[in-house]
């Protein structure tokens, strides 16, 4: 069958020896029943924590281990462009299938539940997690009038969430709208352009560099004036059945914002 990067992909029925290479797919796994049929995962799969402690990892998203993959004896592996690498991913499917993702927002995380449900013989519960998905994301009220945001993902150097991202689309659901003049992807930023961006707010996410509290002062003191927020970045970025539970998190936060 087809992956989001429109290739084919010839996978057996109802696979019994899959390994996910990405944690909100892993998520997705579990959440689709599929338990023992699930024998990989990487060392950053760390929902759920049952399968963090015992299932076996094949490395982390960015260099996987092929010969632990080549000992697990897949019948199907599941990626995604962004998180995983070109060449691993070209080295793995020499050798097995692999199912790759790919999206940018809600409407292709929702396409790849139903996709990764049909491909793991589930396509009854893959409907039931994204008709809840949508069902929650439909009865968020967003920001009004909406704010610039400024989504920080790294420290040194100063990375942003920029436009065309995954975590761009659930900013504007929120009412947070990312700074016109701000590039695409994960653009690098000094100081000067960051004042000149003029956000009204800065968010600064748990993942993948670990902001916590003792950096929201230094924030403060880059950006005087514009409120300086904590965010879980999980809820943000993780676009399997954790999306169940973002909406419910953004309200939250929006209150905060508010």
């Amino acid at each position: 069958m087809p992956d989001q990067m429109h290739r084919m992909v010839q996978v057996s029925e109802n696979p019994q020896r899959i390994i996910s290479l990405v944690p909100s797919q892993t998520e997705l796994l579990y959440d689709l029943g599929l338990g023992n049929r699930v024998v990989g995962i990487t060392k950053f799969c760390v929902h759920p924590e049952e399968w963090f402690r015992t299932k076996p990892r094949v490395g982390g998203t960015k260099k996987v281990d092929i010969e632990k993959v080549r000992a697990l004896k897949p019948d199907l592996i599941i990626g995604n462009k962004e998180e995983n690498t070109r060449a691993d991913i070209a080295a793995l499917e020499q050798e097995f299938p692999v199912w790759v993702s790919d999206m940018e927002d809600l409407v292709g995380a929702l396409e790849m539940v139903h996709l990764v449900g049909k491909l793991t013989g589930t396509p009854a519960r893959a409907a039931e997690i994204a008709a809840g998905i949508q069902a929650a994301f439909d009865a968020l009220t967003p920001l009004s009038p909406p704010r610039t945001a400024a989504y920080f993902i790294w420290k040194e150097p100063l990375m942003l969430a920029g436009h065309g991202t995954f975590i761009a689309d659930m900013l504007k659901r929120c009412g947070l709208n990312l700074p016109t003049e701000l590039g695409d992807r994960y653009p690098e930023i000094g100081t000067p352009e960051l004042h000149a961006l003029a956000p009204d707010v800065a968010l600064l996410s748990s993942e993948p560099y670990p902001f916590s509290e003792k950096h929201m002062q230094e924030f403060a003191d880059i950006l005087p004036g514009v409120p300086v927020h904590l965010v879980d970045g999980e809820m943000f970025s993780w676009y399997g059945s954790r999306l169940l539970q973002a909406p419910a998190y953004f309200s939250r936060l929006l209150e905060r914002l508010a």
